[in-house]
């Protein structure tokens, strides 16, 4: 596996986290057990009807088997301390055995997404580490992540990630050039942080020609899809807009429409 070398350089204890059911989900005596799928159903439905520890029970006798997406759910559940309580080492670990297991999965089969997504995850665990484990700050580590969701998979919050990084010089030398050519990637899929830092850097001129009618577009498209939570976004945004000429606010909303258009076809 291409990929095997990056996903398998952290040793982890994983003996004993995951024990398959000696019943069946629903409590009765099965001597017919559950396949892999139909153990991830139904922690799917028990999920859907708040039963959670139904769902974790099932979801873990997947994931044991393999199955991709009850790893993956495992995961974010872990990471999110949803139903179950919050660990981030389960979480990466159960994250790296999507991208240890699924890296050279094509990227048009229905769960490439999902596994983009674990490195991902995996991508922000290496940037930071996690306290009192082995997963150390590995932010050249976490590039691998990101790079290879990025190119492999397409994935255009890998992509914006990895902008990110070599805007600001993280993991790698400092290279706005590319940092502008995976957010510009990233921004076309619709990516709203990568449209804010993409529109902004084209608005200034910072450090790539500058297209201000054009950063404003993007600015504009990221303001509208911002949260709540996302103020620098609605900062950059008007900050850019109150320096604008009309002449380029004017450009900009046609850029804008053009964009719209082109979205409904």
């Amino acid at each position: 596996m291409r990929i095997a070398p990056v996903v398998c350089g952290v040793a982890l204890i994983a003996a004993g986290m995951l024990a398959g059911p000696a019943l069946a989900f629903d409590g009765t005596k099965s001597d017919d057990p559950l396949t892999p799928v139909e153990a991830f159903r139904y922690g799917a439905r028990a999920l859907k009807t708040g039963e959670k520890e139904k769902a974790v029970t099932s979801l873990e006798y997947a994931a044991e088997k393999g199955h991709a997406l009850a790893q993956w759910k495992l995961g974010r559940m872990y990471a999110e301390g949803d139903g179950v309580p919050h660990d981030d080492l389960r979480a990466f670990e159960y994250f790296r055995r999507v991208a240890s297991s699924h890296a050279d999965d094509s990227p048009g089969t229905p769960q490439a997404r999902f596994v983009a997504n674990a490195f991902v995850a995996l991508g922000h665990y290496y940037l930071d580490g996690i306290p009192k484990t082995a997963v150390k700050r590995d932010p050249q580590r976490a590039r691998e992540m990101f790079s290879y969701a990025a190119s492999y998979f397409g994935d255009p919050d890998a992509q914006y990630f990895l902008g990110q990084l070599y805007l600001d010089g993280v993991g790698t030398p400092a290279d706005p050039r590319q940092a502008a050519r995976w957010l510009r990637l990233s921004a076309y899929k619709g990516q709203h942080q990568a449209q804010a830092r993409l529109g902004a850097m084209l608005f200034s001129g910072d450090q790539v020609p500058r297209q201000a009618a054009r950063g404003l577009m993007w600015l504009t498209l990221a303001k509208d899809a911002a949260t709540a939570e996302q103020g620098w976004i609605t900062k950059l945004y008007d900050s850019a807009f109150g320096q604008a000429t009309e002449d380029e606010r004017a450009l900009a909303l046609v850029y804008l429409q053009r964009w719209m258009e082109k979205r409904r076809d």
